[in-house]
């Protein structure tokens, strides 16, 4: 919770609780894949997705495609994590395109 009493959102308390654990990580260490976190945590893997988001437009992560994300290196907001930030943001904006178009188109795969 917060001082307003307002719960805060999953996402929010995967991103809490990570940037805790990342503050006691070296730069380019690896974070939990997601499957693991979304067992940790017992949340919707749409829902750690969205916590590791949060972070990466932070610049506290990077994420390096299917090796993983990992503690950033970097300072905080460079360009070149922003870029990846958006590219990961459409990618996933994209799988949750073509998952409701299958839904709404019968007899698609």
């Amino acid at each position: 919770m917060t001082v307003t009493g307002v719960p805060r959102s999953k996402a929010d308390q995967v991103a809490d609780t990570l940037r805790e654990e990342i503050k006691k990580m070296q730069p380019g260490e690896r974070l939990p894949t997601q499957r693991e976190l979304v067992e940790r945590f017992g949340f919707a893997g749409q829902t750690v997705q969205n916590g590791l988001a949060i972070l990466r437009a932070e610049g506290a992560i990077v994420s390096a495609g299917n090796m993983g994300n990992f503690v950033s290196g970097e300072p905080q907001g460079d360009k070149d994590d922003e870029l990846k930030e958006i590219r990961s943001q459409i990618h996933a904006l994209t799988e949750r395109l073509e998952a409701l178009e299958a839904r709404l188109e019968p007899g698609r795969t």
